[in-house]
């Protein structure tokens, strides 16, 4: 059973039977990309899922650029392409992983363990001699198993009565730029949640887009948050409660667990003109 990170070989040695693979490539400024891509060649029995249709809730103008799914109706959607309790899932995009990553998290919040992104995602298993089909993949429906939840959320209130009574602490995902409060080019507002840390979740990968060993990532969170703090103690936000899930699975790889996700983000946070703001004059 895969849980975090799966490679293209390991992939390639699992069964079919009780397999399930995701196709969750996807580009903010172009939505259609994702699935011509798809049309034109995936990963043999990969289904498709769209961040905004299948990965996403409705906005409501306040609640953020992606917030979560009722998990009822993802629930519905995942039994319907046939992911039961003994299923292995594996999720993969053409980005640097977060959009696969999502998908993994959400599998978890509903308690489904057996769910891994492909370490490199489509590149990778192309390089290493994978096939492309452009065949849509057969559903074998199926009901979706609840089981207790493996990530817990908090809510936009909890991180504001978090300012003035420190419980937890807030990581970033966003680049310093975004952080700092320059060059924000997709949310209304500039800055960051006051007294949050930053950790670009690029700086999870390699070059070549590969994540980083568990070694190296443990010890660089840990430079990060300190070896004493404890990682339920973290709540991970970005923009939109995306690329968020980069950086718990990163933690999670790394065998730092319990970490949780503020699915809101800045742009839940910055919705509301009565939430204060940090920004930093000084170059990132």
């Amino acid at each position: 059973m895969y849980q975090t990170l799966i490679t293209p070989t390991q992939l390639r040695a699992l069964p079919i039977e009780h397999l399930v693979i995701l196709d969750c490539r996807f580009q903010l400024e172009q939505a259609d990309y994702g699935r011509a891509a798809y049309d034109a060649g995936h990963i043999p029995h990969a289904h498709y899922l769209h961040l905004d249709y299948h990965l996403s809730g409705s906005k409501t103008g306040s609640n953020g650029r992606h917030p979560l799914p009722d998990s009822s109706r993802f629930a519905t959607d995942m039994g319907a392409i046939g992911i039961s309790t003994d299923t292995q899932v594996v999720v993969y995009d053409d980005a640097a992983g977060q959009y696969a990553a999502r998908a993994w998290w959400l599998l978890r919040w509903l308690g489904h363990s057996a769910v891994a992104v492909l370490d490199g995602g489509f590149a990778a298993w192309l390089a290493a001699g994978g096939e492309s089909c452009s065949d849509a993949a057969q559903r074998h429906p199926c009901r979706f198993g609840y089981h207790p939840a493996l990530t817990t959320t908090v809510s936009v209130d909890e991180v504001m009565a978090n300012l003035n009574k420190p419980e937890f602490t807030v990581v970033d995902a966003r680049s310093a730029e975004r952080y700092h409060g320059q060059g924000e080019t997709l949310d209304p507002v500039a800055g960051h949640i006051p007294g949050a840390l930053n950790r670009f979740f690029m700086q999870n990968l390699q070059a070549d887009k590969r994540f980083k060993s568990a070694e190296v990532l443990r010890a660089e969170w840990q430079q990060l948050l300190g070896e004493e703090m404890a990682p339920d103690n973290i709540v991970h936000q970005c923009g939109s409660g995306v690329t968020a899930c980069h950086n718990l699975l990163a933690m999670e790889h790394a065998g730092l667990t319990g970490s949780r996700l503020y699915p809101g983000s800045w742009s839940e946070w910055c919705s509301d003109a009565e939430r204060p703001v940090e920004r930093s004059e000084s170059r990132c």
